[in-house]
């Protein structure tokens, strides 16, 4: 089984006035931390960027085993990042992930590779029926071609794709937090504040 990473760094942030996979975390640029959680447990390594400009200061600090590559459509959404993910892998499931969550879990990324084979995707969810599409795996295949057909009705989200793909798998958090306990796999870095407590979270690791 063939296998992607496919990374979503094409979000600019006015909270800290750069790409938020280039902010720096006990210096080291936040990209870093996921495609180093990602590194050995998949084929290929992608990142999604919505500018020229983006992807070249990108590809200063991801490292040449590192594609980068930039949004097909001008919309900037989650969803248009992943399709062009999908579009440019060379695997046959794609593992989605954000640019801003140093903590992820390796163990846990994984488990939803093992679980994805045979499913269209795979996906975690929360108690309260909050699902997790940016943490998950896709069959590149299955999910390239519901993507397009709700981008074309105008549906921007993640959630419209999730909704109409067929053989989904949802695993819950509370099977997560087995691996994970505290489930800081989702902690994502939106703000100044996030990254002082990302900074205190790192020396506890």
């Amino acid at each position: 089984m063939h296998t992607s990473a496919i990374v979503l760094a094409g979000g600019f942030s006015s909270r800290f006035g750069q790409d938020k996979g280039l902010v720096r975390l006990a210096d080291k640029p936040l990209v870093r931390y996921v495609l180093d959680a990602v590194e050995n447990i998949v084929d290929e390594k992608i990142v999604v960027v919505s500018s020229k400009v983006q992807a070249e200061n990108f590809a200063k600090v991801v490292g040449s085993n590192v594609n980068v590559f930039i949004d097909a459509d001008d919309v900037r959404c989650p969803l248009v990042g992943v399709l062009t993910g999908f579009e440019e892998a060379c695997g046959e499931y794609g593992l989605v992930l954000p640019c801003d969550t140093p903590f992820v879990s390796r163990d846990v990324l994984l488990l939803l590779l093992h679980l994805c084979v045979g499913r269209n995707a795979v996906i975690p969810r929360w108690p309260n029926g909050y699902i997790e599409p940016l943490h998950a795996v896709y069959c590149a295949k299955s999910a390239l071609e519901v993507g397009r057909s709700v981008l074309g009705e105008g549906k921007l989200n993640m959630r419209s794709m999730v909704d109409a793909l067929r053989g989904v798998r949802y695993v819950s958090t509370l099977v997560l937090e087995q691996l994970d306990p505290d489930l800081r796999t989702f902690f994502n870095v939106n703000s100044l504040l996030d990254l002082k407590k990302a900074e205190v979270m790192l020396r506890h690791v």
